[in-house]
C-alpha cells in the first residue's frame, strides 16, 4: 500500500514538474511572437515550432567528460571490458 501510495505521489510530481516547464515554455513563445508582432497564421505557425522545438540544456561537467570519453572510446574502437575499464579510467581521471 505505502509502495502504491509513494508511486502515485512521484507521478503527480512529475506531472506537476513537466506542466511548469510547458506553461514556461508557451510564456517564452508568447513573448517572442508578440516582440515580432505576428498575428493570425503567421503567429500559429511560428508558435507551433517554437513549441515543438526541443529546449537545449547545457551540458553538466559530467555529462561533458561522459560524452569526452565515449567519442574517444568509439575512436579508439574499444569494446566489452576494455570499454569498460577505458571509461572507468577516462572518467575519473578528467
Amino acid at each position: 500500500m505505502k509502495k502504491l501510495l509513494m508511486t502515485i505521489l512521484m507521478t503527480a510530481f512529475c506531472f506537476t514538474a513537466y506542466a511548469g516547464t510547458q506553461q514556461d515554455k508557451m510564456k517564452a513563445c508568447n513573448a517572442d511572437a508578440s516582440k515580432k508582432t505576428l498575428m493570425g497564421d503567421e503567429r500559429k505557425a511560428f508558435m507551433r515550432d517554437c513549441l515543438a522545438a526541443k529546449q537545449e540544456r547545457p551540458l553538466t561537467s559530467q555529462q561533458d567528460k561522459m560524452k569526452n570519453c565515449n567519442a574517444d572510446a568509439s575512436k579508439k574502437m574499444l569494446k566489452g571490458d576494455e570499454r569498460k575499464a577505458y571509461m572507468k579510467g577516462c572518467l575519473s581521471s578528467k
